[in-house]
């Protein structure tokens, strides 16, 4: 089930963060993303969340800034389950082009959003964590 984040749902919200952050990223030393916790926790309720539920419990999420995905984050134990795609199209049908980034080292993501319609639209250096990303778009056909 999808729905729109509720102020309670902040802490299992950032907790998937946390996790999915430091596991997809192993090449990023995860102390960078315990320093980026409380910022994200400020930043989170001001953005357009939708959550992905499984009896009750939050199993992913998808943050929005307009047309912009600022993350999408599936807990380990639920991916491979249509979560990601779900969340992706719940994006798509209220935007006619959607744009992300994602680290060039994050090879299970770059093979998900290619296969979910984006293309590599350029290529970046993370000044904050030196490493290489893609910008990459998705537009409605």
């Amino acid at each position: 089930m999808l729905r729109k984040m509720k102020t309670d749902d902040l802490d299992p919200v950032v907790q998937i963060w946390l996790e999915s952050n430091r596991q997809a990223h192993s090449f990023i030393e995860a102390d960078y993303w315990e320093k980026n916790k409380e910022e994200v926790r400020k930043m989170l309720p001001h953005s357009l969340i939708e959550i992905a539920e499984i009896e009750g419990n939050i199993v992913g999420f998808i943050g929005m800034n307009e047309t912009k995905i600022e993350g999408l984050f599936v807990n380990s134990n639920f991916q491979s389950r249509g979560i990601g795609h779900s969340l992706i199209e719940w994006a798509k049908t209220r935007n006619e082009v959607l744009t992300l980034y994602v680290y060039q080292k994050n090879q299970r993501a770059l093979k998900f959003y290619l296969k979910e319609g984006f293309v590599i639209h350029k290529q970046l250096i993370d000044e904050e964590t030196g490493e290489i990303e893609f910008l990459m778009q998705w537009k409605r056909p």
